[in-house]
């Protein structure tokens, strides 16, 4: 007779093995970050000009997160994966030989596309494994996210003196392909009906509690990702032009984007185990909170050091986002919707990433400097602050989620 296979030791295997693919391939989301003043310099383009890579890769990014989650309730995560490979691999690759901004751009279609795979497909894939510890093993997939741009961006930035942007993009291209098309692989096996069954059970006595239709809390969802992530995108998007323009040069912001992500790691992971306790929805408010309160020190003054204080402390306060969206889906919404669910609200927060890089660098172009975007953050952080804290009051301070 079959048994549930959450949080078995086939499990946290296959955790460790997401958690490397993710690493490897969400590198296409954030290249483009690196690379953007030494595009702009290259082409003689307006900051916003030069951005335009960045929106193309986010705005494919959740349109990959929506198609590809729903790939992978259908057909698994391996084939989705495989894709993904070949994606990155002609995205790199096609930038990599291009001589204008628009191809350029076009070309990211693929990074984008590429790099979702390995970001709320993966997600959804490993959340199926989990129901006692699913808080954290959704925050330690979703870090692979964030140790991709603490990693590849100082390498990246290592290649660049020496070969330019286009020289670090051939390079990630080769290693990427090279790993995650054999790493796919290795993900073949699927959950057995015993476990889907019994997560199908919790989440539904804990839908019950809300008296909201998994549309209409996906939809709610799905506006307060776009109001956290325009506020998050302004420092993600743009400390490194930031750094630039008050002097500290392209490496000293390649580490503070590579010091915000590693604090953004640990913030996922203890944001992680507070959901096991707590529960998606609170994590999201005490979340949305802090990222807020973070965000206000980048309106200061400072010498070098205080901003990598401000770029840690941003890390720290707002990595935890993004995952409990993830865990509110699995705790309220059926199993076998999980990619299609996943896809569509971690879809809607990359949209926001990709608007607030826009929003950032218009406004920056139009008043010279960013404490107008910093400003236009901190008003889409209080509308997704809101979200979250009425469905904390229509819910009720009881915790429904699957027991141990």
């Amino acid at each position: 007779m079959e048994t549930a296979q959450h949080d078995s030791a086939y499990s946290w295997l296959r955790l460790a093995i997401s958690l490397v693919l993710s690493i490897m391939g969400s590198i296409g989301m954030w290249a483009t970050i690196v690379v953007l003043p030494d595009m702009q310099g290259d082409f003689q383009i307006s900051r916003s000009a030069a951005t335009l890579p960045y929106t193309v890769t986010m705005v494919s990014f959740a349109a990959g997160n929506l198609l590809l989650g729903r790939a992978v309730d259908r057909w698994g995560i391996t084939p989705v994966l495989i894709a993904s490979a070949i994606a990155l691999g002609i995205g790199f690759g096609g930038a990599w030989i291009s001589t204008s901004i628009s191809a350029i751009a076009a070309f990211h279609v693929f990074l984008g596309f590429g790099s979702a795979a390995c970001f709320g497909p993966l997600i959804a894939d490993v959340s199926l494994w989990f129901l006692r510890r699913r808080g954290i093993a959704v925050a330690v997939t979703a870090s692979g996210n964030y140790l991709a741009g603490a990693i590849w961006p100082p390498i990246m930035a290592l290649v660049m003196e020496d070969y330019g942007w286009r020289g670090a993009y051939l390079m990630l291209g080769s290693v990427i392909v090279l790993t995650l098309l054999p790493g796919a692989f290795l993900l073949r096996r699927k959950i057995n009906a015993v476990s889907t069954a019994r997560a199908t059970s919790e989440a539904a006595a804990n839908a019950s509690a809300t008296g909201l239709s998994p549309r209409h809390l996906q939809a709610l969802l799905a506006i307060a990702g776009i109001g956290c992530c325009v506020a998050m995108s302004m420092p993600q998007v743009h400390i490194i032009a930031l750094c630039i323009d008050r002097g500290f040069g392209m490496q000293a912001g390649a580490e503070m984007l590579s010091l915000m992500l590693a604090g953004g790691v640990v913030s996922r992971l203890a944001f992680g185990a507070f959901a096991d306790r707590f529960g998606g929805l609170m994590t999201l408010f005490i979340g949305g909170t802090l990222q807020m309160l973070a965000l206000c020190l980048f309106l200061m003054e400072g010498g070098l050091t205080s901003l990598y204080v401000v770029s840690l402390i941003f890390g720290l306060s707002q990595g935890g986002i993004v995952p409990s969206y993830a865990i509110i889906v699995r705790e309220y919404m059926p199993p076998v919707e999980a990619g299609k669910r996943v896809g569509i609200v971690i879809g809607s927060t990359i949209i926001g990433m990709a608007l607030g890089g826009w929003m950032s660098s218009w406004l920056y172009d139009l008043t010279g400097s960013y404490a107008m975007a910093v400003w236009n953050g901190i008003g889409w952080n209080v509308l997704n602050i809101t979200i979250a804290l009425f469905l904390l009051t229509r819910i009720g301070p009881q915790r429904r989620v699957a027991p141990a």
